[in-house]
């Protein structure tokens, strides 16, 4: 069992220390399912990319910003967006951590 408090912690020493300024942890990856930690600072940006079949992002800690197509949605703490079906992008208005869930093939 791992706990999610202490990951968040650690990941977000780690990506503080990163000349990236993220780091992330798999925590599951079993057949279809994957989820991760993934820690920011304050700026960082993860690049546009493809959202897999079915995904969210639960904000464990801080507040980031969700871009898509020609909208956007903010999410702090505490809140879980369904991502959408499209190229998208993740900022971090804060330090911040996200676990992310994806399902990455539907049979």
């Amino acid at each position: 069992m791992q706990n999610l408090d202490q990951l968040v912690v650690e990941h977000l020493e780690l990506a503080a220390r990163d000349h990236h300024g993220r780091s992330a942890h798999l925590l599951i990856h079993d057949r279809n399912l994957r989820q991760a930690i993934i820690a920011m600072t304050q700026g960082t940006t993860l690049a546009e990319h493809d959202t897999p079949p079915a995904a969210s992002l639960q904000v464990l800690k801080g507040a980031v910003r969700l871009n898509y197509g020609s909208g956007y949605v903010d999410a702090e703490a505490g809140q879980l967006l369904r991502l959408p079906e499209q190229r998208h992008s993740v900022d971090a208005l804060e330090d911040s951590a996200i676990l992310l869930t994806a399902v990455t093939s539907i049979d």
